[in-house]
């Protein structure tokens, strides 16, 4: 079993609602377990930010999946609540997202499947919930997660429920 993280977001519909179910679902994806998960929050919108604000959060599992089995079973998650990917839409408003963020301590470079994912020390609204359940997790090149969320601004990211 490996531990593997897991961003979620979302910004469409009844976005805490999916995002809520969606980390109960992690639970359900085969050979994989929810171990822990941290509260919702609402975060501005990242790159694009002529679109409604997201709700994110982040959850851990253990799971007997490779990296890339993990990475197809998010995405069929994804789909099966109503996401439909479009690649001449970046950053954009989606149903739900889910990034894989870190599989155990590998780093992965193929076309399909970067880890740790390549903004994940970039980017408050993964960091800060991610500090909340896992402050001591190491970015593989990055350093301790309380280290990377003392480098990004949060402002406008609040918890907003479990």
């Amino acid at each position: 079993m490996v531990r593997a993280w897991i961003g979620l977001g979302a910004n469409l519909g009844d976005a805490a609602s999916t995002v809520s179910a969606a980390i109960e679902a992690l639970d359900g994806l085969a050979g994989t377990e929810l171990t822990r998960a941290s509260l919702l929050y609402a975060s501005p919108a990242w790159g694009n930010q002529d679109q409604p604000p997201f709700v994110n959060a982040v959850a851990c599992v253990q799971t007997e999946l490779p990296p890339l089995a993990l990475l197809d079973a998010l995405l069929a998650l994804e789909a099966g609540f109503g996401r439909v990917r479009d690649p001449a839409v970046h950053w954009g408003p989606r149903l739900l997202d889910l990034d894989l963020l870190l599989y155990g301590d590998q780093v992965i470079d193929l076309p399909r499947l970067q880890v740790p994912h390549p903004y994940l020390h970039q980017r408050a609204f993964v960091l800060v919930p991610l500090a909340e359940v896992a402050p001591d997790l190491v970015i593989p090149g990055h350093g301790r997660v309380r280290d990377a969320v003392m480098q990004v601004t949060a402002s406008g990211i609040v918890p907003i429920r479990r």
